[in-house]
């Protein structure tokens, strides 16, 4: 028979679907870099965003919630009543449906220093500092948004809500000097599975991004910074550049929305495999 001329796209359309419009989120370190991407691409899902982030990110945070008709939040993601705050505040724009967990430090120590003194081996409150907050403050902001989740009306898939952590190609291809931040990436993914079962009887579904070098305001700008990235790049697959933040933003809306994607930990970084140093 003659086609009529209509297009059917029924191929293209995805049934349950986790709905992010006028729903709340959390996007933690939201102010900058990996974070504001999040921000902004869940503002454009119709997400009233809640953006997290240590108090002197105020001004960042307050312009960028402003823009994208969120709020800005103060809160170290370490601190149980800060973070009930945040979720909270998020409850009070719509049911708590999504959180991007971005918020983390870095660190540059070997393990022992070169003088073979112990005083000059890694300091352990650094360590403990970088683990306190990439992984425990990860922890943290999952159990309690989880908490309010679990009080979401379900939809027609029992889904109330998802989570996306955030680790690094360091928690698989740790370089020299990275152990504290290795050790602590490296537990978000290993923590991905176990809380998407302890959370699957509510559920919630729970996803880790592995990025790898995205091109953030944590490389510095000017020509110098220019430089050093075209350096890094050079260890990229393909594309042969640093990823953008909204690659990875876009990586965390599709894991938050497709109701398959669970208990895994996806890698978004060209096909590189980092070397030693």
């Amino acid at each position: 028979a003659p086609s009529s001329g209509a297009v059917d796209r029924s191929v293209n359309t995805v049934p349950n679907m986790l709905e992010l419009n006028g729903a709340s989120a959390i996007v933690t370190g939201g102010a900058s870099g990996l974070g504001e991407a999040a921000v902004r691409a869940l503002a454009a899902a119709g997400s009233k965003v809640i953006v997290l982030d240590l108090d002197r990110q105020k001004d960042k945070g307050e312009a960028l919630a402003s823009e994208v008709g969120g709020q800005f939040v103060a809160c170290d993601v370490t601190d149980t009543d800060q973070v009930i705050a945040a979720v909270e505040a998020a409850k009070a724009l719509g049911p708590l449906r999504s959180v991007i967990n971005s918020a983390g430090i870095g660190w540059a120590t070997r393990t022992i220093g070169r003088d073979g003194t112990y005083e000059s081996a890694h300091d352990l409150e650094i360590f403990r500092k970088v683990i306190e907050i990439n992984l425990v403050g990860t922890f943290n902001v999952c159990r309690l948004a989880a908490t309010a989740m679990s009080q979401n009306e379900a939809d027609e898939d029992g889904s109330r809500g998802a989570i996306v952590n955030t680790a690094s190609v360091a928690a698989v291809e740790g370089q020299i000097g990275q152990v504290s931040y290795t050790a602590s990436k490296a537990g978000v993914v290993g923590m991905t599975l176990t809380i998407a079962r302890d959370l699957a009887a509510v559920g919630i579904r729970v996803n880790t991004i592995i990025p790898g070098l995205i091109d953030t305001p944590i490389y510095g700008e000017g020509e110098a910074a220019e430089q050093f990235k075209e350096k890094l790049s050079v260890g990229t697959l393909f594309p042969k550049r640093l990823g953008k933040p909204a690659e990875y933003a876009s990586l965390a809306i599709e894991l938050l929305r497709n109701s398959y994607i669970n208990g895994e930990s996806v890698r978004i970084d060209s096909g590189m495999r980092m070397q030693p140093k």
